[in-house]
């Protein structure tokens, strides 16, 4: 799904009035109507509601629902900001219209002293700003938002949470707390990021009739990973196929007292289609991997417990068989360690994987940045990427700093979060919406390297391989969630979920 900008969605509005051909008065009825039948669809229809308006044409949908409201609901209040300017022409239109329903008791904010009352078992619908801000709220306007946010009642949104601007960050300023955002069309970007998961609720996506020819034409830099995007990359086996046609992953992994990150890698890896596995770790970790994984290969390590080196002419192994390289999981931060990065980024030319304490050994050494091969991911979590690139002051200065470096370094970046975010050297950012908070404990991270290291060697393709081992990787998650919970999964239960993962997609496809 396309991530559309503020003008991009204005002139989608326009688009459709010219192309359809429709009123923009009628598109907001569409609009409007769409949110009632989703008031009705949840059993919110019975409450009383108070809607605050702007008089721009968000206030506009929101006068619209009023009159819808007022048909079927039991108690109807309005309050429309007002500070002297016109407001737009629909708005006036649906102003006209309300004022031919009785019922509805409209009132006009000015100051404080006319906030009115709000009760708890109320809703109050927000339609003061929609998606055109482009300002931080102040004065009377702010002091609303804050009287409504301290109300207590059920809020939801119109389109987005007032205040709340949708794409970029405004930092502690007045923006409505919503329980549940009607965003119409499309998810905007500020819904993706963390900072804002106290604005916007439950986000719910309505279709309004937008024309489909201008969303099908229009460029974006952001595009939210949906089922589309991961048929046009997912291949299914061809019957004929072997081992061979699977590639060769090699992991990079372990230390004494972390070889469960490098088990779980490379289960992983395996779950994920690679046709061969190798794993290098310290000697300490051979029995325990021949143990727990039969099906991976494993080299070993001079040193007993960390890994020192990875010697072709000691191991009679040449780096350039493997099809992709994943480096990170459990390998602890020794200074003997970083020199195994260095020598693989000294003669590996093909996608390497990086995480964990590859992105650490590699944050002490910024140098080996410039050296990492063209195309590699890398997957650090936001602490990890603040220690690779530098602090940034909100989420969106983040995705932007990891689109430069991405960018600048011709490295897929995957920072991770709930949302995780995928910034290509092309410049094209992709945000996944599979996964759960049930993932944020220790060994997810490194379940996803094994999956990506997989993938890379079996699609050779690192922004295709990143996209679909993250969309993989959630979708794990959230199967194992439906059967163990949030709060009793575990990593390992990720791998356990891969199949039907794959399998899910793999009924997408037929």
């Amino acid at each position: 799904m396309k991530i559309l900008n503020a003008q991009q969605i204005h002139e989608w509005d326009q688009y459709t009035i010219q192309h359809e051909p429709v009123s923009s008065i009628d598109l907001m009825e569409r609009a409007a109507g769409q949110c009632v039948h989703w008031l009705e669809e949840n059993n919110l229809i019975d409450h009383s509601f108070k809607i605050f308006c702007g008089k721009g044409n968000n206030g506009g949908d929101g006068l619209a629902m009023a009159r819808m409201l007022s048909q079927r609901a039991r108690d109807i209040a309005v309050f429309i900001l007002e500070f002297g300017h016109l407001g737009t022409e629909d708005f006036h239109v649906n102003l006209e219209r309300l004022h031919q329903h009785a019922g509805v008791e409209i009132k006009f904010i000015q100051t404080d002293q006319q906030f009115p009352l709000l009760e708890k078992n109320e809703i109050i619908i927000d339609a003061l700003f929609g998606s055109g801000l482009n300002r931080p709220l102040e004065g009377v306007t702010a002091r609303l938002v804050e009287h409504i946010n301290n109300s207590g009642c059920k809020i939801i949104a119109i389109d987005t949470p007032s205040g709340l601007p949708i794409d970029h960050t405004i930092e502690g300023e007045k923006i409505v707390k919503a329980n549940h955002t009607l965003s119409f069309q499309v998810i905007k970007l500020s819904f993706l990021l963390p900072g804002n998961a106290g604005f916007i609720g439950e986000v719910h996506v309505l279709d309004i009739g937008l024309h489909p020819d201008y969303y099908y034409s229009v460029e974006t830099s952001y595009e939210l990973i949906d089922k589309t995007i991961i048929a046009a990359i997912y291949k299914p086996r061809n019957r004929f196929a072997h081992k061979g046609n699977f590639g060769h992953a090699l992991l990079v992994a372990g230390s004494y007292g972390k070889m469960g990150a490098a088990i779980l890698c490379t289960k992983a890896c395996l779950r994920s289609g690679a046709g061969l596995t190798t794993c290098h770790t310290p000697t300490c970790g051979y029995e325990i991997m021949q143990t727990t994984v039969p099906e991976a290969m494993v080299t070993t390590d001079l040193n007993s417990s960390v890994i020192t080196k990875i010697d072709p002419d000691s191991y009679r192994e040449d780096l350039s068989k493997f099809d992709g390289i994943g480096i990170g999981p459990g390998i602890g931060t020794a200074t003997e360690t970083r020199k195994v990065l260095q020598d693989i980024f000294g003669v590996y030319k093909k996608n390497v994987v990086l995480d964990a304490d590859a992105l650490n050994l590699i944050s002490a050494d910024k140098k080996l940045l410039k050296k990492i091969p063209q195309n590699s991911i890398l997957t650090p979590h936001p602490k990890e990427f603040e220690r690779l690139f530098g602090e940034t002051k909100n989420d969106f200065d983040r995705i932007q700093l990891a689109q430069q470096k991405a960018k600048e370094l011709g490295l897929v970046i995957v920072l991770k979060g709930h949302h995780t975010c995928i910034a290509t050297p092309g410049g094209k950012t992709y945000f996944n919406n599979t996964g759960n908070a049930g993932m944020a404990k220790g060994g997810s991270g490194d379940v996803l390297t094994g999956i990506l290291t997989a993938l890379v060697g079996q699609y050779n393709d690192a922004i295709k391989s990143a996209i679909l081992g993250v969309y993989l990787h959630g979708l794990a998650g959230d199967i194992a969630a439906e059967k163990y919970s949030k709060e009793a999964m575990t990593a390992s239960d990720i791998i356990e979920n891969l199949g039907e993962a794959f399998m899910s997609i793999n009924h997408q496809n037929e």
